[in-house]
Order: structure tokens, then sequence, then C-alpha cells
């Protein structure tokens, strides 16, 4: 953290995910921010900004987040923001503001109905919309580009990319390396399956933190980067937006004990802890990652909380919060948290 600036922490993080949600988005964030801010022994007025991401594609209709107010309660007028984006860069705008002094606490959510349409052609319209999207591609199968260039580079093998997946899901990575292809060299196993999502994180600067949370989640550095949106001007093997985050955030000046990384398919999983310099040692996605279930747009918050949950029950003493967005891993967050 650069001198001057503010200690902000994760004190309470809340989530629901399941395969598909009956309840709308208000029915499905209220209990969720409730349980948030309850963990944080706060009250709805003791928040002094609140900040949604969400993605109106998701939902099929122009400014969806607006009805999810009505789970936060903005009356009183409350200062409030909203990211369409993934919530985890919801969570950075948290951050700045905090920085500014004139508030103290923060809460951050986000919520995604993947299960709605057909994700993977939902997530085509972030592609360039005269050169790109007319080819019909969808995002398994960029990422099955991605995937044969790091096999043909030599990055990583597909065994490699089954005992992710073994690790996500369950199973032994020899006998999914028999399964079918749905998009070369993608199995099903390789893909993260869709599921709706809300997630809830309350952020807390200085002392006032210590009173929110016995041990609470410090966010040591945090940095978010995006790279050219065309993919043919970019090394798809690699992430030079995550290295370049990784050290802006300063995720090598210290052991990691866990990383908690966004990756919807297999091989990028493999990428990313490459890029962020991690050895063997670290705990990669003990919660089960993005392939054990992928809201979309709620992916990246997941991935902090859950990172600052291990600190908060005393399993780690350094966690990585990992988060991307746009096509084969165009942007990313990453967010380095410790304890005291």
């Amino acid at each position: 953290m650069g001198a001057g600036m503010r200690d902000v922490a994760v004190v309470s993080f809340a989530r629901r995910v399941e395969p598909l949600f009956e309840l709308d988005e208000v029915e499905m964030l209220a209990p969720c921010i409730a349980e948030a801010l309850s963990a944080a022994k706060l009250e709805r007025r003791d928040v002094g900004f609140t900040v949604s991401g969400s993605c109106d594609y998701l939902g099929g209709r122009p400014f969806s987040f607006v009805t999810t107010l009505d789970a936060v309660g903005a009356w009183p007028p409350i200062r409030e923001s909203h990211v369409e984006m993934d919530g985890a860069w919801a969570l950075y705008e948290a951050w700045v503001a905090l920085q500014h002094g004139d508030i103290d606490v923060a809460l951050v959510y986000a919520f995604g109905r993947s299960t709605q349409g057909d994700l993977a052609e939902i997530l085509g319209a972030q592609l360039d919309p005269y050169t790109v999207a007319p080819l019909g591609i969808d995002a398994t199968s960029m990422a099955a580009l991605q995937a044969r260039a790091m096999l043909d580079a030599g990055r990583c093998t597909e065994r490699d990319m089954a005992v992710v997946a073994a690790r996500a899901r369950g199973g032994d990575p020899d006998a999914m390396l028999g399964a079918r292809y749905v998009a070369a060299p993608l199995r099903e196993h390789d893909c993260a399956p869709p599921a709706d999502g809300v997630a809830a994180v309350v952020l807390v600067a200085g002392d006032r933190a210590r009173a929110c949370c016995a041990r609470p989640a410090w966010i040591r550095g945090i940095d978010h980067r995006i790279e050219p949106h065309a993919l043919g001007t970019r090394d798809l093997t690699r992430s030079r937006s995550v290295t370049i985050c990784a050290g802006k955030a300063g995720v090598g000046e210290g052991r990691i004990d866990v990383a908690e990384i966004d990756a919807p398919f297999s091989h990028q999983e493999i990428l990313v802890r490459q890029a962020l310099g991690l050895d063997a040692s670290v705990k990669i996605n003990p919660s089960g990652g993005p392939l054990a279930g992928w809201p979309y747009i709620v992916s990246g918050l997941l991935r902090i909380g859950e990172a600052s949950r291990r600190i908060h029950a005393g399993e780690a003493t350094r966690a990585v919060g990992h988060a991307t967005s746009g096509p084969c891993m165009q942007q990313n967050l990453v967010c380095v948290l410790g304890a005291d």
C-alpha cells in the first residue's frame, strides 16, 4: 500500500450460489446483505457508501440494478453507485471511496442469474461488433483457442487441466481424459457450469474494523488492468495484466497461503497461477472456485470473499483474490489480503 493510504479490511462476507434460483434478485439479495451486516455487528444506517455489480444482459432489461436497491433500503436516501461489471470491481470502487476519509463503512454486493439464457452466447456481446462478433464465435470456443495455444506452447497439458477440474469437482483426472470434447481441447469438466448467485461484502476502514471482526482481512494491495480487445494482439498463453496486477498489489512481497482464482476454464487457472508466480505450496481455490459453479458477474467478488473468509477463520495469514472479465481473460483484478 502507498504511503498515506487508509487501512481497509473485509470484515464480513455472505454468499448464496445455486444451480438455479427460483427467487427474484431482491429476494436473493435481502437475506445475504442482512447476513453480511449482522456478521459485522452493523446496521444499514452505519453504511456510508453502497456499490453493486451486475450485468443487464443477464437480467434482460435495462438498469436492472435499480430494482435491487429494495434489498438495501434506499430511504432515507443513501450514497450509492453501480458498475456494469463483476462485483470485484465494485469492491475496488468502494475501497477508493473509503480512501477519501469521509466514510468508514462500505457495502458491496453483486448478483447474477447466469442460467436464464445461453451464457456462452451472451458473452459474445463483449466482442468487437465489426470483426469478431459476426463470426458467431462463443465464449467456450474462444477459451478453447486459448487452451490450444497453451498446449502448443507447452504451458500445460490436458492432464494438468484434468487435475484442476478433478480438484474442483471431484473425480479421477485420468478417467476424465476419456470424456468427449465440447470444443477441443476442452471437455465438459474443463468448463464452469453456469449458476445463479449473490454475494455481499462489508468493508470497514481503520481501527473501526477491529470492532466489527475479531480477525479482519486487511486489503494490503489491489490493482486491476485491461489488455487489448483484439485477441490477435496479445499472447493468449500468458496474462500480462495479471502479472502487472500482481506486482502492483505486492503478491510477491510475502508468503501466500491461499489463492482464490476466478478461472471459468481449467487451463485459465493454470495461466493465472503462473502469472501470479505462485508455488506448489499455495492452496488454490479451496472453495471449489468457478468450476464448481459459475455465477457470472458475482464470481470475482466471491473469490475475494472466500479468500477473506480463510483469514477470518485463521486458516491463512496472507491470501490472494483474483477476478477476471472479458474474452480470454481480457480484464483482471488482483487483491492481496492479510491478517494483522
